[in-house]
C-alpha cells in the first residue's frame, strides 16, 4: 500500500491511497464463491450455480462491496501509517478501481491542531470574595417570606403590590393580534411579569371595573410581530387581592423544615444554605473566568467537523429547551451562525483541557470524586438509591467522572495563574435571587 499526504489550507489534509489490484480481484472472487454455496436461482441447485452465473447477476454489487470494505480497512491503515489523527469523518473522493495494477482513491479530511504548549502564567483571574452579613440573611429570610404571601380579597380599588385577576382584549390598528387576549389572568401590580403601562393600568381599578388603556411595545420586544407597534386594551378587573405575609414565628421555621420551630435553628439553617449557594456561585464565575482566560491566551483552531458537530448539539439542546419536537422542528428558524461562536468556543476548550490533562498527567482523585458524589445524593430525599445509580450505571458515572476532572483542571490552572481576590456583596454574587423553596 502506498499513501501520500498533501497539506491543504489549515487543518485540511488529502491522503491519496494506491492499493493493488490483486486485492480488490482475490476478495471479490471469495465473496462469490462463498455466495455461490448459498445463493438459490431458478434452475440450479443449491450449491452448484456456476460461478459465472453468480458473477453475472452479482458481480458489479459484489464488487462495489469489496471496495468500500477494502477503503474503509485502508483508510485505517493508512492513519496510522502516517501518524495522523483525523478530526471527523473523511470525505472520499476519485475512486480508481478500474487499473489492471493498483486501486487508488484520495480522502480529503481535518487533523486536530498541534498545540506544543500551553500558557497559563500569564492569564489572570480575579477571585470572589463574599462575606454573608447580618442584612444579607435579614433579606432572604423576607424573600422567604414573601415567597409565602397570601392573597386576601379586598372591595376597594387597586394599588402597587396588589393582585388583579383581569380579562384583555388588545388590539393593533382596530385588529385583534395574536397572543393580545387573555382571561382570568393574575397580574401582581409593580411585579414586572407584564410590561409597566399594562400593570399602571390596573392600578385604580376596583373588581368589576372597565377601562381601556393605551401601551406601547418597545422595539425590542420578543414579539417581533408586535414590536415597536401601540396597541390598545379594553381591561376588565373581575378580582383585586392584597397580600399578608407570614410573620416570622415558629409555624414559619416549620414550612421551611425545622421540625420544632427553633428560630435561631432556622437562621443557622438559612446562612448555612446562603454559603452553600455562594460557595457554588463562587465556584462557577471562577471555572468560567478560568476557561476564557485559557481561551485568551491560547489560540487554537478548532476543526470545521467538529465545531459543525458541536452546532447541531447545541441545536438539539436549544429546541428540547423550547419544548418542541426536534423531529418536526423547522430548523430553519434556527440558524446554524446563532451557535457557531460557542461551538467553536467549545470545542477550542475540550482540545485545550484534553492536552492539559495529557501533558500534566492529570488523573481522576477517586477520593474527590467520592466527596462530590456523595455532596450531589446528600440533596435528595433517598441519597442512597441515588449513590447506588452512580454506582452501577456507567454512562452517568463517566460523566460525573468528568465534571470531577474538569474541576481538577480548573485548579491547576489556578495555581499557575497570577489570582487576586475581589470583594463582591451577596446581593452582587447572587443577583438578589434565592434558590431557596419549600420542601417538597
Amino acid at each position: 500500500m502506498q499513501v501520500s499526504v498533501e497539506s491543504l489550507d489549515g487543518l485540511e489534509r488529502r491522503m491519496t491511497v494506491q492499493i493493488p489490484s490483486d486485492v480488490v480481484t482475490l476478495a471479490v472472487e471469495k465473496k462469490l464463491n462463498d455466495l455461490r454455496k448459498t445463493i438459490k436461482i431458478d434452475g440450479f441447485r443449491p450449491g452448484k450455480v456456476p460461478l459465472k452465473v453468480v458473477q453475472q447477476k452479482f458481480g458489479s454489487h459484489v464488487r462495489q462491496e469489496v471496495i468500500d470494505d477494502v477503503i474503509e480497512s485502508s483508510y485505517a491503515e493508512a492513519l496510522v501509517q502516517e501518524k495522523i489523527r483525523p478530526a471527523g469523518v473523511p470525505s472520499i473522493e476519485s475512486v480508481e478501481s478500474e487499473d489492471k495494477e493498483n486501486m487508488s482513491y484520495t480522502a480529503v479530511f481535518e487533523i486536530y491542531p498541534e498545540i506544543k504548549e500551553i500558557e497559563l502564567d500569564s492569564i489572570k483571574i480575579e477571585k470572589p470574595v463574599v462575606e454573608i452579613t447580618d442584612d444579607d440573611l435579614e433579606t432572604v429570610i423576607q424573600k422567604l417570606r414573601e415567597q409565602r404571601r397570601v392573597w386576601s380579597e379586598v372591595s376597594r380599588a387597586a394599588g402597587k403590590g396588589d393582585q388583579v385577576l383581569v380579562d384583555f382584549e388588545g388590539k393593533i390598528d382596530g385588529e385583534i393580534f395574536a397572543g393580545g387576549t387573555g382571561k382570568d389572568m393574575v397580574v401582581e401590580i409593580g411585579a414586572g411579569s407584564m410590561l409597566a403601562e399594562f400593570e399602571e393600568g390596573l392600578e385604580g381599578m376596583a373588581s368589576g371595573e372597565e377601562k381601556l388603556i393605551v401601551v406601547n411595545f418597545p422595539d425590542d420586544y420578543h414579539g417581533k410581530e408586535v414590536a415597536g407597534k401601540k396597541a390598545e386594551f379594553s381591561l376588565k378587573a373581575t378580582r383585586v387581592s392584597e397580600g399578608r405575609l407570614p410573620d416570622i414565628d415558629e409555624e414559619f421555621a416549620k414550612a421551611y423544615g425545622i421540625e420544632d420551630g427553633d428560630l435561631d435553628k432556622f437562621r443557622v439553617d438559612v446562612r448555612a444554605n446562603m454559603e452553600k449557594e455562594i460557595s457554588q456561585k463562587v465556584k462557577t464565575k471562577l471555572k468560567n473566568a478560568v476557561m476564557t482566560g485559557l481561551l485568551e491566551k491560547n489560540k487554537v483552531i478548532a476543526p470545521s467537523a467538529l465545531v459543525a458537530e458541536e452546532v447541531k448539539s447545541l441545536k438539539q439542546q436549544a429546541i428540547q429547551r423550547m419544548g418542541q419536537d426536534p423531529k418536526t422542528f423547522d430548523n430553519d428558524s434556527l440558524p446554524d451562525d446563532r451557535f457557531e461562536e460557542e461551538a467553536g468556543n467549545r470545542v477550542r476548550l475540550g482540545l485545550l483541557v484534553g492536552e492539559l490533562i495529557k501533558g500534566e498527567n492529570i488523573e481522576l482523585d477517586n477520593s474527590l470524586f467520592e466527596s462530590t458524589l456523595a455532596e450531589m445524593t446528600a440533596s435528595y430525599e433517598q441519597p442512597d438509591q441515588v449513590l447506588e445509580f452512580y454506582r452501577q450505571n456507567q454512562k452517568a458515572r463517566k460523566s460525573l467522572e468528568g465534571m470531577v476532572l474538569e474541576d481538577q483542571v480548573v485548579s491547576h490552572i489556578l495555581d499557575k495563574a497570577k489570582v487576586t481576590e475581589k470583594q463582591f456583596s451577596f446581593e452582587e454574587m447572587t443577583n438578589t435571587q434565592t434558590n431557596y423553596q419549600e420542601p417538597i
